[in-house]
């Protein structure tokens, strides 16, 4: 007989994705926000195992590293850089950002652990797949900006993906089901990326092709 599935089991795997997926796109927004709001609200209590997320070391160091990708992610070049690191530091920050939340206490889910609570690496393997995932089109968008508008577009670009993974992360503990909002927002982001991808790469083969000598007679 297949275990029941209950509407706190719905809301704790959306609060994992969530977290997970603004991992994708900042590694340290997600863990620094439920960092603070553990020391100093209500709104989540984290469990046993991770309440080093709530000790003043880990939030100053994690602030510290926030800080720098928030000014190396602005810089052209310096970001794909910057995206070239990240690509293992997002993926390991989202699992860590989906087992802590999905197995937390939040303001939505008040019986944590019940879906996952089985299997304790499955959530922080399918936070690793979420946010490698949203790292992936985050990752590949940014040349497309970048050459778009000549660099210029990098900061925007980048303090929209900022305040994105923020409200995603905050969203995904004070109100989870519009996490799906989000989720649909990153896929139309990547159905842009692929698009316009193709289109530069059948631009740069029609003027290939438009660029052999002609005969003059």
């Amino acid at each position: 007989m297949a275990p029941e599935c209950h509407p706190g089991d719905v809301l704790e795997a959306l609060t994992g994705t969530g977290l997970a997926a603004s991992a994708g796109l900042n590694a340290y927004i997600p863990l620094v926000t439920m960092g603070l709001l553990a020391r100093y609200t209500d709104l989540i209590d984290l469990p046993n195992g991770w309440g080093w997320l709530a000790n003043g070391w880990t939030l100053l160091i994690l602030a510290l590293l926030l800080a720098i990708e928030v000014v190396a992610d602005k810089v052209p070049v310096v970001d794909h850089v910057n995206d070239v690191v990240q690509t293992v530091v997002r993926p390991t920050a989202g699992g860590l950002a989906f087992g802590a939340g999905s197995a937390s206490e939040t303001v939505t889910v008040s019986d944590p652990g019940s879906f996952f609570g089985s299997h304790q690496w499955v959530p922080i393997a399918a936070g690793v797949v979420i946010a490698l995932g949203v790292h992936g089109v985050k990752a590949a968008s940014r040349p497309v900006v970048n050459t778009t508008t000549a660099g210029f577009g990098a900061p925007v670009a980048s303090t929209a993906e900022d305040i994105g993974s923020v409200l995603m992360a905050v969203l995904a503990i004070v109100l989870p089901i519009l996490v799906l909002v989000g989720l649909l927002l990153i896929v139309i982001g990547g159905f842009w990326v692929v698009r316009r991808r193709r289109q530069k790469r059948a631009k740069r083969t029609q003027l290939s092709g438009s660029g052999a000598p002609h005969s003059f007679g």
